[in-house]
């Protein structure tokens, strides 16, 4: 071979083996799904997997899944390698913890890492993470809006080892069931969460007797260089300058009179330099369960980045690099210790509101509205001889961006979007309950040159008493609109009677009681619009009328639309109509 020759080989085997390492964590993934036991993980496809190096570092991340996870798996790592150094470590240990204050997102997120030998050291370590089904708290399903500490909100787990050189530790397993509504589910899926370690962990193996533990380190390395280079060419593209943006939150579901507010300054130095994200201004920490630890801030600000950067760049410790990032202890972005954070998705979502706002500046042709985000409920009997649970999301409309118009009835940012929200017919199957229609909801995209997308409603009849609750969001603020767009219609959520009377329910609120024939139903927002309403073109107006996305009376009120109107034997189609989903 002539040197081109070679070149063009170690190219073409560097491309194999990134490849490779993305579909091991990828394969972890799906094992960790088709093997756990909690409908909401089986149907949803709530899970994600990750390879780190022996430093942390962040090799290769799952990407079915949601990004959600990606810095918790990152920033959990360390904790594990403090209270476990690697020279005290075996072939077949297995560690899972859930500390949010030491990297780990709440209770119910179990993270699990499973150290990977190579010629007789880690090197690597394998990690898998879900929300399981219950683990303790004042409330079934993990979902504790009127928490006020960690202590409310389930078992708290520190990096511990539930495998010893492959044997289980079986007083830990005993006190994790112990601590759950539905221990058989629970302890399905943290073998879940085991078996897609050890599967990811194996392909690691078999790629180190491939191409040699020294070959494999420098594919790695060149891997996370790779990604890096990828990330500082695209973010020199943004315009030089300071930019400031904020969002406020509804309330934390107790200090109802106190709207929370995340800012951020980005500071784009040009070509080469790092962007800086300060969240310093944000607001101190809440007394409710809505703070957020701070890998689970570091991801929501990190997502919003790679908004404006090519999306097709991995998901890997090069999109780190680039990025700094500072929080204040004691805000809503990195709290003290015992803070409940249960809640957390709700100021992470303001991180990615606040962080778009400001690089909308930067980059106006890629400016986006703000969106509606994740509605988390839960509908659960914990008592009695039958106990079960349904631990579900809705979404709403993300926001128009300079472009097009929102994506409606999608999943709001890095949250995994309807891939997590699970099928009807096998929770119908399951559980007391039927789903009587899913739709999405005209007139709630925010009016603008480009239409924010529409919310949804959910109705679901419960056949047996229950306790239903809820963290909704964007509910008391609907998502604003953006130069000169309107905002999205805000949510809201409540009981319909069987005599078809209505008894409002809390947005943040858990054990608030369902009976049976009665309907839950929950209402998502829509995404603020983008540009002045009257500059929306005629056509798009029209088509919207005919599909049913925007009345005409809307049509008239919020666009000045008097031109031809959609045809009185039109129909909304698809879920506009409302999908009939019910026995």
């Amino acid at each position: 071979m002539n040197e081109r020759e070679i070149d063009a080989a170690s190219r073409l085997e560097a491309e194999v083996l990134r490849h490779a390492l993305r579909i091991a964590a990828e394969e972890a993934s799906i094992v960790v799904v088709k093997s756990a036991h909690s409908a909401m993980i089986v149907e949803g496809a709530d899970a994600c997997a990750g390879i780190l190096d022996a430093t942390g570092r962040l090799v290769s991340l799952s990407t079915a899944t949601n990004l959600m996870h990606a810095s918790s798996l990152r920033c959990s790592l360390p904790a594990v390698l403090a209270d476990h150094p690697l020279e005290t470590m075996r072939d077949g240990d297995v560690f899972v913890m859930n500390d949010c204050f030491r990297g780990g997102i709440h209770a119910n997120d179990l993270l699990v890492f499973r150290p990977v030998f190579i010629a007789g050291r880690v090197r690597f370590f394998t990690g898998t993470l879900i929300h399981v089904s219950d683990l303790g708290g004042s409330s079934a399903g993990g979902i504790v809006p009127g928490a006020t500490d960690v202590f409310a909100e389930g078992l708290q787990l520190p990096p511990v080892k539930l495998y010893a050189e492959g044997r289980e530790v079986a007083d830990l397993h005993n006190l994790i069931a112990l601590n759950s509504r539905t221990p058989d589910r629970v302890m399905g899926d943290l073998k879940a969460l085991v078996a897609g370690a050890h599967v990811a962990a194996r392909r690691l193996e078999a790629l180190a007797g491939e191409y040699g533990p020294a070959a494999l380190d420098r594919g790695v390395a060149n891997y996370i260089a790779g990604t890096e280079r990828r990330m500082r060419d695209e973010l020199g593209a943004l315009t030089p300058g300071v930019y400031r943006g904020e969002y406020a939150i509804d309330d934390d579901g107790l200090d109802l009179d106190r709207s929370p507010v995340v800012r951020v300054e980005v500071t784009v130095g040009g070509p080469g330099a790092p962007v800086r994200l300060d969240f310093s201004a944000t607001d101190d920490q809440a007394r409710g369960a809505i703070n957020a630890g701070f890998s689970q801030a570091l991801t929501g600000a990190t997502y919003a980045v790679r908004c404006y950067v090519d999306p097709s760049i991995p998901m890997n410790e090069g999109c780190y690099a680039p990025i700094e990032v500072v929080f204040r202890k004691g805000s809503l972005l990195d709290p003290k210790w015992p803070a409940a954070c249960g809640g957390r998705v709700v100021s992470v979502t303001a991180v990615c509101e606040a962080v778009v706002d400001a690089l909308s500046q930067a980059r106006p042709d890629r400016a986006t509205a703000a969106s509606a985000v994740i509605h988390p409920f839960t509908l659960a009997a914990a008592t009695g001889g039958n106990p079960w649970l349904l631990l579900s999301y809705e979404y709403g409309g993300l926001g128009a961006r300079a472009s097009s118009d929102g994506p409606s009835a999608t999943g709001s940012f890095f949250l995994g979007g309807r891939n997590v929200v699970p099928q009807v017919e096998p929770l119908e199957a399951r559980l007391p309950l039927v789903f009587e229609s899913q739709s999405m909801i005209p007139d709630s995209g925010g009016p603008g040159r480009y239409r924010g997308g529409l919310g949804v409603e959910t109705r679901i009849r419960v056949l047996k008493d229950c306790e239903v609750a809820i963290r909704s969001e964007r509910v008391r603020f609907a998502p604003r609109g953006r130069d000169g767009g309107r905002p999205g219609r805000s949510g809201e959520q409540f009981a319909v009677l069987p005599d078809g009377g209505t008894r409002p329910l809390l947005p943040k609120a858990a054990n608030q009681l369902m009976y049976a024939g009665e309907t839950f139903v929950l209402r998502t927002s829509g995404g603020g619009g983008l540009g002045r309403p009257e500059e929306r073109d005629a056509a798009q107006i029209e088509a919207d009328l005919v599909e049913g996305w925007v009345s005409p009376e809307a049509a008239r009120r919020d666009y000045g639309f008097t031109g031809v109107k959609a045809s009185p034997s039109a129909k909304p189609s698809g879920a506009a109509a409302g999908r009939e989903v019910g026995r």
